[in-house]
């Protein structure tokens, strides 16, 4: 990796994490004062960010094409702008509608400036480098949420809910996209130098194989169970016995165990390899699951849950990717790795929904239990795909 590419990789990094921060943490960290402040349901408020995820979902395989053709560059430089420009139009929607349709949209800036493209242009340019600057980018980016829930909380209290997001979209307008730009003129040498590879049928043969298969459900069901911890994290772990404050400083706690895990790969390096790291990874999340379960009885093992959590999921953001390149190779890598996000896609546009009406319609227990019962088939799932499909370390 040259020293431009090093540092477009670090400046992508803080790019990624301003931008999760206003499109993706800032609603579970608002999502009391949403409350609050609407008068609207958990569903209705939650059913923005599904529809942003499904559009996301379908536009996703579309996007890992334009980076294949050689244009992620542009495309990570002008998809933060409709992003930020979206985020801060929550501040000023007056119905349901409303609310929706603006979340649509991020939907479609979502499907062109988070994880998956940059994760695409990186493995497109960057080859055998990829995973380091993969995991670079996400030890930085993971920190979001220890971001988001203070300063959501400290956003939400002075300016309510939904003027808060005013301040998320500044903070994407005005720092990811002059860092993304910076970013891509660093790597434009080696983009054009490039030539660009004829993939056709490189996805269709993919689909064809039962490993594709066995990725998207295993990374589906994760997505799942981290969506409706995530979504609702603060009013869960209010309901096993935290206060709103401790409740935030806990969910503040993921990224730095995000980071935890990742750094699992990042000093290891070759030494842990990906079946492992992939099993070890989604056993912590059964782990998490099962002890948010027992915090009823002691409310300060939510903080290790937070810790397990973390470092669990934190390891998986990175595993898919490296997981659909060992296995099904890097011809295609764009298509075929944005296919294979759909279905965690779509489960995390079905978590805030499914979360609403478990809690609604059954309480908190119903939550626990999906939990526990999908992160336990994830690894019952993987740990047949790993032994059906050897993975180089």
């Amino acid at each position: 990796m040259s020293r431009d590419e090093s540092v477009a990789v670090w400046l992508l990094a803080f790019g990624l994490l301003l931008i999760y921060a206003g499109v993706f943490y800032a609603f579970p960290a608002l999502l009391p004062d949403l409350l609050a402040g609407t008068g609207w349901s958990k569903a209705d408020l939650a059913l923005g960010p599904t529809l942003s995820y499904l559009v996301m979902a379908v536009l996703t395989p579309l996007t890992g094409r334009v980076v294949d053709r050689g244009h992620g560059g542009t495309m990570i430089v002008v998809m933060p702008v409709l992003a930020g420009l979206g985020v801060a139009a929550l501040a000023f929607v007056q119905t349901r509608l409303e609310w929706w349709a603006v979340w649509a949209v991020l939907g479609v800036a979502q499907s062109g400036c988070l994880y998956e493209s940059v994760f695409a242009l990186l493995a497109r340019r960057m080859g055998e480098h990829a995973r380091v600057a993969i995991t670079r980018i996400t030890l930085v980016a993971g920190l979001s949420s220890t971001m988001t829930f203070p300063l959501g909380h400290w956003l939400g209290k002075t300016f309510g809910g939904q003027g808060a997001y005013l301040g998320f979209g500044a903070l994407t307008v005005l720092g990811t996209i002059p860092l993304n730009l910076w970013a891509v003129r660093l790597m434009r040498g080696p983009e054009v130098a490039r030539v660009v590879e004829d993939n056709s049928g490189a996805l269709r043969a993919a689909v064809r194989r039962p490993a594709f298969w066995g990725i998207a459900a295993v990374f589906a069901l994760i997505w799942l169970c981290h969506g409706m911890l995530l979504t609702y994290i603060l009013p869960l772990f209010q309901e096993r016995g935290l206060s709103r404050e401790l409740a935030a400083t806990a969910a503040a706690c993921l990224g730095p165990a995000q980071l935890a895990g990742r750094l699992v790969l990042a000093v290891g390096g070759a030494r842990v390899g990906n079946r492992f790291a992939t099993r070890v990874s989604l056993a912590m999340v059964v782990l998490a699951s099962c002890l948010l379960w027992l915090a009823g009885a002691a409310p300060m093992l939510v903080f290790v849950v937070v810790v397990v959590q973390g470092a669990g999921v934190g390891l998986m953001s990175i595993m898919r990717p490296m997981l659909v390149i060992e296995v099904l190779g890097r011809r295609g890598f764009g298509a075929i790795s944005g296919a294979s996000a759909v279905s965690p896609i779509l489960a995390t546009a079905a978590a805030p929904v499914l979360g609403a009406y478990l809690l609604d319609q059954f309480g908190a227990g119903a939550i626990y239990g999906s939990l526990i019962g999908f992160s336990t088939l994830a690894l019952l799932l993987a740990l047949q795909l790993t032994r059906e499909q050897p993975l180089a370390g």
